[in-house]
């Protein structure tokens, strides 16, 4: 990558060509694929900790909520297109 080209990148792409050299969907779509159940089941127990031993007001609900919303949109990533191993950045 030369700096030029780098300059006209916006700001998101910036930050993934120096941290990973691809876009985060696609890391995280690696790890999900090649350790499934270790990330379902790190899901379940942060969302048992919130839900059952944090409760105490209604702002840890609003927490679970918003917990919940990151996680469903967290699996778009892995929805709509085939899964390809180390997929590259565009």
């Amino acid at each position: 990558m030369n700096w030029k080209q780098w300059l006209t990148y916006d700001p998101y792409k910036k930050l993934w060509s120096l941290i990973g050299s691809r876009p985060w969907t696609y890391i995280s779509r690696d790890i999900y694929h090649k350790a499934e159940y270790v990330v379902l089941v790190s899901l379940f127990s942060g969302g048992y900790y919130i839900g059952y031993k944090q409760m105490v007001s209604w702002k840890w609900f609003l927490v679970l909520m918003a917990v919940y919303t990151l996680g469903f949109i967290h699996g778009h990533f892995f929805w709509g297109k085939d899964y390809v191993e180390n997929q590259p950045g565009k």
